[in-house]
């Protein structure tokens, strides 16, 4: 499956969904930072580049959202579970 999304297209997906929050509960990116154990200024350059470290990523998420929901990624789907992992399987299914 051919997707349009690029590493850059994520990145500021995930530094909108954050400030967003961050925004919601009226939290200052120093308030932020007091929370999450992420200093201020990795704050603020995540908020401009989305370049920040994935365990700094992990504990803004902690403080502003469920770890659960994005935990949640990384288990397979029941629509997944048929997904063929060769070009065997895919032959072997007349698609």
């Amino acid at each position: 499956m051919i997707s349009l999304l690029d590493d850059i297209d994520v990145q500021q997906a995930f530094v909108a969904h954050l400030r967003r929050l961050r925004k919601q509960a009226k939290l200052s990116r120093d308030a932020l930072a007091e929370r999450s154990g992420v200093p201020a200024s990795t704050i603020k350059k995540f908020e401009l580049t989305g370049q920040i470290s994935f365990r700094q990523l992990l504990f803004l998420w902690q403080s502003l959202d469920d770890l659960r929901r994005l935990y949640a990624l990384t288990r397979h789907s029941p629509g997944e579970a048929g997904m063929p992992s060769s070009i065997d399987e895919v032959l072997k299914d007349d698609l």
